[in-house]
C-alpha cells in the first residue's frame, strides 16, 4: 500500500469505529421503533460483511509481495491487531465461554495454552522467521533443511492442520447465520463461506490484514458489551473482570440447589447438558494432569500455526515483528479476560430463580413461551424433555449446544435485540477473520510451495496468483462440505487443528532455529513419525475402540506426537551427515535481530 495509507492508519481506523458505533446506534433507534429481531441481525450481518468485502476490493492487488506477506509494511501494532483477529476465532468468541460454561474450569486450559502460546511464538520463533525473509513456513522449512520432500511434508501438516481449523470457523459462520437469518445451519455454512472469499481471495494477505484490523474492533465491542450490560443489572458493578467472583459463588450455591452433577441426563440430539462450575475431579492428580497437557498442547499448537507465524511476515522490520506479538498478546488479553465472566454471568441469568430470565424450576410451558427459546429450538441449537412427566424444567431436562453460549447470551438475559444483532456481527468477524487466514495459509503453501517451488518454477507472478485463488475457492468450498456434516464440535476441531500442528511441526521449527545439527533427514524423521503417530492415536481412541493413554484424550494427542517428533528428530540427525557450511552459517544469520533477511529479495 501507498506510504499515505500506512501513515493515515490511526485516522482510517478511528473513523470505522466511529461509523460503526453510529451504525449501533442507528440499529438501537430502529429497534425502538419497532423493526423485528429478524431485520436487525440481517442487517447488522450483512453491514458488516459489506464493509468486510470492501475492504477486500479497495485492496485487491497482482503484486506476489502484496498478496502473500502484505509487502511487509504493516505496523506493529496493527499488525498486532490483526493477528489478535486471525487468533479469535469462533472457538476463542463462540465456543469459549460454553466449554467453560458447560465443562467448569477446567477449559480454562484453553485460555491459558493459547494465551502462554505466545510467549513461545515471542522467544522462540517470530523474530527469527521474519529475519529468514521467508513467505510461508513449508517456504522455511523447505529453505532451511533443503530438497523438496521436507518441503511437501510440511505442507501436509499444514493443510491438514489449517484444513480442521477452517472446518471450525466455518462451522461457527454457519451457526450465526443459522440464528441470525432463520435459515438451516447446512444453508449457513455457505453463507458464510461466500463472506470469508470476498474478504480473502482478490487481495491476499494485503486485503486479509486490513480487513482483520475492522473485524477485531468489531468482536471486541461485540465481547464486551453484554459482559458490563449483564453484570450491571445483575448488580454487580460496571466492571465485571474484577467482580464476578461474587456471581460464582451464587452460581455454587445455586448448582447445589438445582442439584447440577447429581440429576444425570441422557444425550439429546447431540446437545449436552449443565455440568458443574468447577468440575467434580478438579483436586485429582488427573485432573490436573488433564489440565497441563492440554495446556501443553495449546501452547506448543499456537507456536506451531502457520497461519499465525505468516503474521510476523508481514512487518517492516525483526524489531516490529517482536513488539507485534506484545501487542498481539494485549488486544488478546482483552477478549480472554472476558470469557471466564461471561460463562458465569449467562449461567447465572439461567439457574436464578430472583431473575425474570432464570427457567429451571419454571414450568415447561413458561419457558417454552420464552421467544428467546424457540427461535433456537427452531434451529436445533436448544432441547427440553420432560423426563419425569412433571411438567417442571429441571436442569437435568435442558439441553444446549456449548457453540452457542455466547451468542445466546444477550436474549437470555433479556437485552435489547440489538445486543444480540451486535454479537452475530462479533462472531461473524472473529470466525471469518481466522478463516481469512487459514485459507490463505493453505492457498499460499499450495501456490507458492508445491506449485511454483515444485510444479513450474518458470511460472510468471499472473499464474501464480490466478493459480492461489483458484486453490483458497476449492479449499473453501471443501471446507463448507465439511462443517456441514457437523463430524465435531467447533471447539473439538480446533483442538485437533493445534494437536496436528504442534506433532509434526513444533520441534522442526523450533530446532531448525536453535540447533544447526538438526539436518534434512532428522526433519523429515520429525515431521513424519510426530505427525502420524499423532494422527494415528486420535484415530485409535476415537474410532479404533482403543483405551486411552493416562487419561490423553482427543483434545491432547500432540502430547503423543510431539515427543515422538522430538525424539525422532534428534536420533536421525545425529545419526545423519550435519549440514554444510553454508546452511550453518544461514542459522547463524537469521539469529541476529538486525541488518538484511537471509533471503534474497527475488525469492
Amino acid at each position: 500500500m501507498k506510504s499515505t495509507f500506512i501513515d493515515n492508519l490511526p485516522k482510517i481506523y478511528g473513523i470505522y469505529t466511529g461509523g460503526f458505533l453510529v451504525f449501533i446506534a442507528l440499529m438501537a433507534i430502529l429497534e425502538q421503533y419497532g423493526v423485528s429481531s429478524e431485520t436487525i441481525g440481517v442487517l447488522f450481518v450483512a453491514f458488516t460483511i459489506f464493509i468486510y468485502a470492501g475492504i477486500g476490493w479497495l485492496s485487491r492487488t497482482m503484486q506476489v509481495d502484496a498478496y502473500y506477506v502484505a509487502g511487509r509494511q504493516v505496523p506493529a501494532v496493527f499488525n498486532g491487531m490483526a493477528t489478535a483477529a486471525d487468533w479469535m476465532s469462533g472457538a476463542s468468541f463462540v465456543a469459549m465461554a460454553g466449554g467453560i460454561y458447560f465443562g467448569g474450569h477446567g477449559y480454562l486450559a484453553f485460555v491459558v495454552g493459547w494465551t502462554g502460546g505466545y510467549i513461545l511464538v515471542a522467544s522462540l520463533m517470530a523474530p527469527f522467521l521474519r529475519k529468514f525473509g521467508c513467505y510461508t513456513v513449508p517456504d522455511y522449512i523447505g529453505t532451511r533443511y533443503g530438497g523438496n520432500l521436507a518441503r511437501l511434508m510440511a505442507v501436509i501438516v499444514l493443510a491438514v492442520a489449517s484444513f480442521t481449523y477452517v472446518t471450525a470457523q466455518i462451522n461457527a459462520t454457519g451457526t450465526i447465520a443459522a440464528r441470525a437469518l432463520s435459515i438451516p445451519f447446512e444453508v449457513g455454512v455457505w453463507f458464510g463461506l461466500l463472506g470469508i472469499l470476498l474478504c480473502s481471495m482478490l487481495g491476499g494477505m494485503r486485503a486479509v490484514t486490513w480487513t482483520q484490523v475492522a473485524q477485531y474492533i468489531v468482536l471486541i465491542i461485540a465481547y464486551i458489551v453484554p459482559v458490563v450490560w449483564m453484570s450491571n443489572k445483575q448488580g454487580f458493578g460496571m466492571f465485571p473482570h474484577l467482580e464476578y467472583g461474587a456471581a460464582v459463588a451464587r452460581v455454587s450455591e445455586l448448582e447445589t440447589l438445582h442439584q447440577v452433577g447429581v440429576l444425570t441426563a441422557p444425550a439429546q440430539g447431540g446437545l449436552p447438558a449443565l455440568k458443574t462450575l468447577h468440575s467434580v475431579a478438579a483436586d485429582t492428580v488427573m485432573a490436573k494432569w488433564k489440565f497441563a497437557t492440554l495446556v501443553l498442547c495449546m501452547m506448543a499448537g499456537t507456536a506451531s500455526l502457520p497461519h499465525i507465524l505468516m503474521r510476523y511476515f508481514t512487518t517492516p522490520s525483526v524489531r516490529d515483528a517482536r513488539k507485534s506479538v506484545a501487542w498481539s498478546l494485549l488486544f488478546i488479553f482483552m477478549l480472554y479476560f472476558t470469557a471466564p465472566a461471561l460463562a458465569t454471568f449467562t449461567k447465572l441469568q439461567l439457574l436464578d430463580p430472583n431473575l425474570a430470565t432464570g427457567i429451571i424450576g419454571k414450568s415447561f410451558a413458561d419457558a417454552s413461551a420464552l421467544e428467546w427459546v424457540r427461535k433456537w429450538s427452531e434451529v436445533k441449537m436448544v432441547a427440553m424433555v420432560d423426563l419425569n412427566a412433571d411438567g417442571i424444567l429441571q436442569i437435568n431436562e435442558f439441553f444446549m449446544r456449548g457453540d452457542i453460549v455466547v451468542l445466546a447470551t444477550p436474549e437470555i438475559a433479556g437485552l435489547p435485540y440489538v445486543v444480540s444483532g451486535l454479537v452475530a456481527a462479533g462472531g461473524m468477524a472473529a470466525a471469518m477473520s481466522t478463516a481469512d487466514g487459514l485459507l490463505l495459509a493453505i492457498a499460499n503453501a499450495l501456490s507458492h510451495d508445491l506449485y511454483y517451488k515444485m510444479i513450474d518454477p518458470t511460472a510468471d507472478t499472473k499464474k501464480r496468483l490466478i493459480v492461489a485463488r483458484i486453490l483458497l475457492f476449492g479449499i473453501a468450498a471443501a471446507g463448507a462440505f465439511v462443517a456441514s456434516l457437523k463430524l465435531t464440535s467447533i471447539l473439538g476441531a480446533v483442538a485437533w487443528a493445534f494437536d496436528f500442528a504442534c506433532s509434526g511441526l513444533f520441534f522442526p521449527l523450533v530446532l531448525g532455529i536453535w540447533w544447526k545439527r538438526a539436518n534434512r533427514p532428522g526433519a523429515l524423521a520429525g515431521m513424519f513419525f510426530g505427525f502420524f503417530s499423532g494422527a494415528a492415536y486420535l484415530y485409535a481412541i476415537r474410532w479404533g475402540g482403543m483405551d486411552m493413554w493416562f487419561g490423553i484424550d482427543h483434545l491432547r494427542f500432540g502430547i503423543i506426537g510431539m515427543p515422538v517428533s522430538l525424539v525422532s528428530m534428534i536420533v536421525v540427525s545425529l545419526m545423519t551427515k550435519e549440514p554444510d557450511a553454508e546452511t550453518q552459517a544461514m542459522v547463524d544469520e537469521m539469529r541476529i535481530p538486525t541488518g538484511e533477511t537471509v533471503l534474497s529479495a527475488t525469492h
